[in-house]
């Protein structure tokens, strides 16, 4: 078994021996693994670091640069050197709990041609679970946060054949797109398994994609437009009053952040209630938008 590690880094050369440590640390027998960095325009001391722990490394560290594009190009470029079974996505602020690759070994077996993902939990860093444990074994990642109550971050080792033939799909020119936007995509085909062990650990950075959700709504509206448009062609059965007010209420304000009228967002909706509810918040939603984006 062969995992690829995949990591867009930007002016982080502080953080990387922390996620190299933790990635040796956890080396096996019967487990290859290979980190691939893509180094999104750094100008800090981010190459030397990487040479350096290239220089003493056991396991292979393949090192990519590129002009400041964001993250989710960065992956998008790194997908085609892959050559591992798994895949995992390790951003570089966080890094691996203890004895991950021997779990991951294990759940391999689990993984069948349906199977898209392991799906674990990620810890903060006082080693606490972000969010809730999981309540089923089997289910897709739009199940788990809009039918199951999930609310935290989870990771995930996703199956490489599968993952090569999805990408991030940005817009308009924009450099960053929420992952529910590709994991939606894979769960209309296939699903993730369940597993309630942390592999991860999450310590986030101030200047960092989490801690700055506002700021990066109003930067990026038009893939989260797409993303909350494309929500309505899921199944929505069995989701809560409250979770179906939390889709439309964010679907009108990427609307208002991106210039589009009623009857232009009005089509998208399936559903006479959905509609009625996109009606009637509309207006409402435009002018708190405003408000608290102007």
């Amino acid at each position: 078994m062969k995992i690829s590690i995949l990591t867009a880094t930007y002016n982080r050369d502080n953080l990387l021996e922390r996620l190299y440590k933790s990635i040796e640390k956890n080396m096996v027998d019967d487990v290859e693994v290979e980190w691939l960095i893509m180094d999104d325009g750094s100008t800090d001391n981010t190459r030397n670091v990487i040479n350096e722990l290239i220089g003493k490394s056991t396991f292979k560290i393949l090192y990519y640069k590129q002009e400041n594009q964001g993250k989710m190009k960065a992956i998008n470029n790194l997908m085609q050197y892959v050559t591992g079974d798994l895949i995992i996505e390790c951003d570089s602020d966080d890094f691996f709990y203890n004895n991950v690759f021997s779990r991951i070994k294990q759940d391999f077996t689990k993984m069948d041609e349906d199977t898209y993902a392991l799906c674990y939990l990620k810890y903060d860093e006082n080693e606490c679970n972000i969010g809730n444990l999981f309540k089923t074994s089997e289910t897709t990642m739009f199940d788990l946060y809009f039918k199951q109550g999930e609310d935290g971050e989870k990771a995930l080792v996703y199956n490489a054949k599968i993952r090569a033939r999805y990408e991030y799909e940005l817009v308009n020119e924009e450099r960053f797109i929420t992952e529910a936007r590709l994991h939606h995509k894979l769960d209309k085909n296939y699903k993730i398994k369940c597993v309630n062990e942390p592999i991860m650990i999450c310590k986030y950075q101030k200047d960092g994609y989490t801690k700055n959700t506002n700021e990066i709504f109003k930067k990026y509206p038009y893939g989260y437009f797409e993303y909350f448009k494309e929500i309505f062609e899921m199944d929505l059965k069995g989701i809560s009053f409250k979770k179906l007010l939390y889709i439309i209420k964010h679907y009108i304000l990427f609307a208002t952040l991106t210039n589009k009228k009623l009857k232009e967002i009005y089509v998208n909706v399936n559903g006479k209630f959905n509609k009625f509810l996109v009606i009637i918040l509309y207006l409402p939603g435009k002018i708190l938008t405003k408000l608290k984006f102007k």
